[in-house]
């Protein structure tokens, strides 16, 4: 799934940033920003015209992203994941 399609208020955790050219400077600075593998994001709101940007937060920072740009950005629900290790218990397994 992606977060540009993501429902309000949905905790969803990101499994990775698409490119959609080589050397894509706005899926780069996606990841410098914090939109890695295993954060957890939710789209907060959306703007009045065209639900345009979106209101994104991820960890306690908040970012508009115009949809374009949230369609990179792939993530997935605790109903998509369900019986998969959250990031959390990987970490955990690898640590014990």
């Amino acid at each position: 799934m992606r977060l540009s399609e993501l429902a309000f208020r949905t905790p969803a955790t990101v499994t990775g940033v698409d490119d959609a050219a080589p050397n894509d400077a706005i899926a780069r600075r996606l990841r410098e920003l914090g939109f890695v593998n295993g954060e957890a994001v939710e789209v907060v709101a959306a703007g009045p015209v065209g639900a345009e940007p979106l209101l994104v937060q991820i960890g306690f920072t908040r970012f508009a992203l115009r949809r374009q740009e949230a369609a990179r950005v792939r993530v997935r629900t605790a109903a998509e994941g369900a019986g998969a290790p959250t990031h959390d218990a990987a970490r955990d397994a690898a640590l014990a």
